[in-house]
Order: structure tokens, then C-alpha cells, then sequence
């Protein structure tokens, strides 16, 4: 049984490398090189332009959601950016805070982007990038002052030992901060998602490589059985509505679709399956979760 729990394992990795392998030039060249949701005024209509702000009003409004001091001598001085994509996050947060960062990814292809574009920034002594498991981070105990999760929680098929490797990288004082999608916390009455809400989450995760979904409810009580201080957690769903409908928009352009039948099978895959997750958001069964908290000192 642990050896077929392996192999499934391994098989995920292996897709989930080969998907940004991909994917990700794609996605720099019609959206930039944040590879995550845009936080947006609800219901606002926006432009592409807009939308690559919006990426950057994520991290901030992560930022202060995490209750973030002004205090220049609090800021962290060494991050970590757990599932880092191209790097936007890690370049954002070491240029804001004059931070060291360090980033890990699963796509060697990612890695090797993300560190051309540190050089290009002039960010090179100040932010590295990886290719390493997010369930083994390669780090010792108590490393970093702020530990990264952008929209990577998804692909974990452990989740308990995932929030196990980011609370054991976080040095004493730190902030974790968790951004993913999750689905919808059960009712008082529920033992389990409905079969139709099971089936879309399913189909989902066969086209983005993602692993089995929790609610924000089950990474609160995993942070907790750990005594991990401070823990917050939003539903930020409504600030993200106009993402995949976007995202669907750009994939229409001729840019987009030219550069989607060059892209490979597990693209394609993962673009036809974009209006099953604006049906999730519109069903009120994915929930797109900020949780934070701190590392006691």
C-alpha cells in the first residue's frame, strides 16, 4: 500500500513538472511573470493591463492580511517561496523588504527562468531558485522569517506534512502565509462533499495536476495541532471573480491560441479546463483561501 502511495506520488510530481514545464513561457508572455490570481474590486471590469496589478495586489494584501509591520527593523530578512513558479513573488518580496529569498519548484524549466530573470533585475546575490520538493524542502530547521505559499497548497498530496515542512522552515517569530484554493467548509451535519461537487473537484485535478482539495477548515486544524500562534484565515473568493473569465479572454486572442497549440497536450488540457473552475467559484464549492499565522518565538 505505501509502495502504490509512492508511485501515485511520484506520478503527480512528475505531471505537475511536465504542466509548468509547459505552460510557462505562455504564461509570461500574455500575463507576466506572477502565475497566480489577481485581487480585484468585486465585480470590477478590467483589462489585462489591470489584471497583471491585481497580481500585485495579492501580495500585498497578503502582506497586510498577515498584519505585516511598517516597522522596518520587523520586516523579515530571509524568505522562502514554497512553489515559486517563475519567481514574481520572490523578486516582489526581497526588493520590498531588502530580503534575502530563496525559491523551490518541481519544473526545472521554472527554476532556470526564474533565476534569468533575478540576473536581469540585478537581484542575482539576492534571490535563487530551485528545483526541490515542497513535502522534503531541502533547508534546515528554523531558516527563514517568512515562509511563501502562493497557490501551491493545491498540488500537495500530503497536506499535513506540507504546513509540517513550512512551520519547520519558519524560524521562531516567523509568519507563514498560506494562499490556495480549497473547497467549501462542511456543514455541522456533513460527513463529505456532495457526489456532483466530488465529481467536478475530480475533473479539476486530472486537468492541473492538483492533489485530493481540503477546506481552509482543515489547514486551520493541522496549523493548530502544531501550536502555531495567531492563525487567521479569509475567504477571499469574491476579490478574485474576474480571473478565469480573463484568463479564458486572453486565451481566445490569436497570441493566446497560436501559443496554446504550440504549448503540448497538458496545456491544452489545462486551458479546456477553465470554465469547470469558474462553475466551482459560481457553485460556491471552491473557495479561494488566504490562511496565516505565526511561529512562536
Amino acid at each position: 500500500m505505501a509502495l502504490e502511495q509512492h508511485g501515485k506520488e511520484e506520478k503527480l510530481q512528475k505531471g505537475i513538472a511536465e504542466f509548468y514545464d509547459e505552460s510557462s513561457r505562455i504564461w509570461e508572455d500574455i500575463w507576466g511573470d506572477h502565475m497566480h490570481h489577481g485581487f480585484y474590486d468585486p465585480d470590477s471590469t478590467v483589462s489585462v493591463s489591470d489584471h497583471r496589478a491585481a497580481q500585485i495586489r495579492m501580495i500585498q494584501e497578503s502582506l497586510r492580511f498577515a498584519s505585516f509591520s511598517e516597522d522596518r527593523t520587523k520586516w523579515p530578512k530571509s524568505i522562502v517561496d514554497v512553489g515559486c513558479g517563475i519567481g514574481g513573488s520572490s523578486r516582489y518580496l526581497a526588493k520590498k523588504f531588502g530580503a534575502r529569498s530563496v525559491g523551490i519548484t518541481l519544473s526545472p524549466v521554472q527554476a532556470e527562468r526564474a533565476n534569468a530573470l533575478a540576473a536581469a533585475e540585478g537581484l542575482a546575490d539576492k534571490v535563487s531558485f530551485q528545483v526541490a520538493d515542497a513535502l522534503e524542502q531541502p533547508f534546515p530547521d528554523g531558516q527563514f522569517d517568512l515562509v511563501w505559499s502562493m497557490e501551491s497548497g493545491e498540488h500537495m498530496p500530503d497536506k499535513a506534512k506540507f504546513v509540517g515542512e513550512l512551520a519547520r522552515v519558519a524560524a521562531p517569530g516567523a509568519t507563514i502565509i498560506i494562499v490556495t484554493w480549497c473547497h467549501r467548509d462542511l456543514g455541522p451535519a456533513e460527513e463529505s462533499l456532495h457526489p456532483w461537487e466530488k465529481d467536478l473537484l475530480k475533473r479539476i485535478c486530472d486537468a492541473y495536476y492538483l492533489a485530493a482539495w481540503c477546506s481552509a477548515a482543515d489547514y486551520v486544524k493541522l496549523l493548530q495541532s502544531l501550536s502555531l500562534q495567531d492563525i487567521k484565515s479569509a475567504d477571499w473568493s469574491p476579490f478574485v471573480a474576474p480571473f478565469w473569465p480573463a484568463v479564458i479572454r486572453s486565451a481566445l486572442t490569436w497570441n493566446g491560441l497560436t501559443s496554446l497549440l504550440r504549448s503540448g497536450l497538458k496545456t491544452i488540457k489545462g486551458a479546456l479546463a477553465m470554465p469547470l473552475m469558474i462553475k466551482g467559484y459560481k457553485k460556491d464549492l471552491i473557495k479561494f483561501a488566504i490562511i496565516t499565522c505565526r511561529k512562536p518565538e
